[in-house]
């Protein structure tokens, strides 16, 4: 596993650079490492043993598509929490590697959720029809709850993307600070799926 994770973390930068998107402009200036102003992750990548959990992530909050999710929602599932907004460069670059990770593991029983964490829920549609994301975002903006606050010590405020799998009881499983390389989330997904079953 750990040598799988390996080749896939090499290949995050050459796939940065090869990525699709080249009619987005602020997904070129991310690539050609232009520095706006815009803090992201640092790029690490954990996976946490069984052992190492702790406890189940409990959090809710309204979505884009007019409707109230929470974790209640994904009891027995393998959930990624993707957390964005659509300003961020990074996030315009994974977004179609997110959308085909999810058609490609939906029918394994994996769901998809994104946190924005600044748009209104006009400006999370737009990202989505401009990327074909099909799965629904938690508006924080919009939101009773904090689903970020939910996420306390385990998502580094501001620091986005960040992108986490928690596995069938609610617990983070794997979390990847920055941008999510299409490979190593597969394999972080495929990982966790394995498990108990």
């Amino acid at each position: 596993m750990t040598s799988r994770l390996a080749f896939a973390a090499a290949a995050v930068a050459l796939t940065t650079l090869l990525a699709g998107c080249s009619s987005d402009p602020l997904a070129e200036q991310y690539r050609a490492g232009s520095d706006k102003g815009y803090i992201s992750g640092d790029g690490t990548i954990n996976e946490f043993a069984i052992g190492d959990r702790g406890e189940p992530i409990d959090f809710a909050g309204s979505t884009d598509a007019g409707t109230t999710v929470s974790s209640d929602d994904f009891a027995g599932e393998v959930l990624v929490v993707n957390f964005w907004y659509a300003e961020c460069a990074p996030c315009r670059v994974e977004a179609p590697d997110l959308q085909a990770l999810y058609e490609e593991h939906q029918p394994d029983g994996v769901e998809f959720l994104g946190v924005n964490l600044y748009n209104s829920t006009e400006g999370a549609l737009a990202f989505a029809r401009t990327y074909g994301i099909e799965y629904p975002s938690i508006i924080e903006t919009e939101s009773e709850q904090s689903a970020m606050l939910a996420f306390a010590g385990k998502v580094q405020p501001k620091a986005v993307p960040t992108t986490l799998v928690l596995d069938r009881e609610g617990r983070v499983a794997a979390r990847i600070n920055g941008l999510a390389d299409k490979s190593v989330l597969g394999t972080l997904i495929a990982d966790t799926l394995a498990e108990n079953s």
